[in-house]
């Protein structure tokens, strides 16, 4: 899915970034119109639909026995085709409405991971086809978000990019608006908070709200290192509230083993690189994107591993999606002949 055409991604009217924490969409000279999580709450009953987004959102771990929370895209790939298109058309319908009147919505973007199998790019393109796009032209996440950062994805010399989403983390360096060489691991922010949870339940017996997670996050980015962190969640044995201190030295080694997962795969995607490839990374550094990019200690650990320097893009979440918006504009140039047109 690295080829793509730029003469056909500007006849799209509107991008969409179906992930598997947030979905957002990005309307053509408007900007971005939707950015909420991927969430419905669906009445099991009825089969009705209750809310969508950050409404779902608040429900999740709070609703009867006959309201379910469901997540109709995992990992970036719609499994639930028919629930997804309920849920973008409660959040896209009425914003199009008002922003793009006299335009109907012909063509879509649509990003999609690295390497998707093709029944998760059917899915995807089944998706928005049932809103009413006529054709859906797909592009590799890693690509749109490269764009998106500001990197010189179409220049001779080489980028490197890492996508850190929910599910699954994307590495890739680019070059001439191409992937030279990518590898995806299924390790996100939900397996480096599932390592937190599980540190604090098996040595505390303490189960954590989901928004438990949230006070140790913010300790293990503060400087000086705080080596203790109270935090409120339910006993193992008894169901009573209960407050514990949380050693953070032990949080920063529960988190290591998916950390070093992210490690080896940027590494692979060194070595299948030329020479002169990785001698342009020197001067370039690694990118982090995605909404997980800011996990704590990710950038310095990946820095420490590669000797690169490593930045944070600005607005990380949000990159891909912006940069598929800027290729539907015309905001991209190859200096290379497009190799779908001609």
């Amino acid at each position: 899915m690295t080829t793509y055409s730029l003469e056909q991604l500007r006849r799209c009217t509107v991008a969409v970034d179906l992930g598997a924490a947030r979905t957002r969409v990005y309307l053509r000279e408007t900007g971005l119109i939707v950015d909420e999580p991927s969430l419905a709450a669906v009445n099991t009953r009825t089969g009705s639909l209750i809310a969508v987004g950050s409404l779902a959102e608040g429900m999740a771990g709070r609703t009867p026995g006959h309201i379910r929370v469901v997540r109709p895209i995992s990992g970036g790939t719609v499994v639930d085709i028919d629930m997804a298109q309920r849920m973008l058309r409660f959040l896209v319908d009425e914003k199009i409405r008002k922003a793009w009147r006299r335009k109907p919505l012909l063509r879509a973007a649509v990003c999609l991971p690295h390497d998707a199998e093709p029944l998760a790019q059917r899915a995807a393109s089944e998706t928005l086809t049932g809103l009413g796009a006529r054709r859906v032209e797909a592009v590799d996440t890693l690509i749109a978000a490269a764009v998106g950062c500001g990197l010189p994805v179409e220049q001779p010399e080489a980028s490197m990019i890492v996508v850190c989403g929910a599910a699954s983390t994307q590495v890739a360096v680019l070059s001439l608006g191409q992937i030279v060489a990518a590898e995806k691991v299924l390790v996100g922010g939900d397996a480096i908070d599932y390592a937190v949870v599980q540190h604090v339940r098996s040595r505390h017996e303490l189960q954590l709200p989901s928004q438990g997670l949230h006070p140790l996050h913010l300790a293990l980015c503060q400087e000086p290192v705080v080596e203790g962190k109270e935090v409120r969640g339910r006993d193992v044995a008894t169901g009573l509230s209960r407050t514990v201190t949380v050693e953070m030295a032990y949080v920063r080694e529960a988190i290591q083993t998916p950390f070093t997962v992210v490690i080896d795969a940027i590494s692979r995607v060194l070595r299948a690189c030329q020479p002169d490839l990785v001698a342009d990374l020197v001067e370039g550094g690694v990118t982090l994107a995605g909404g997980s990019a800011v996990l704590p200690g990710l950038d310095r650990m990946i820095a420490k591993a590669t000797g690169l320097t490593v930045r944070i893009a600005e607005n990380p979440d949000v990159c891909a999606v912006l940069g598929l918006g800027a290729m539907i504009e015309g905001r991209m140039r190859l200096l290379h002949r497009d190799p779908m047109t001609g």
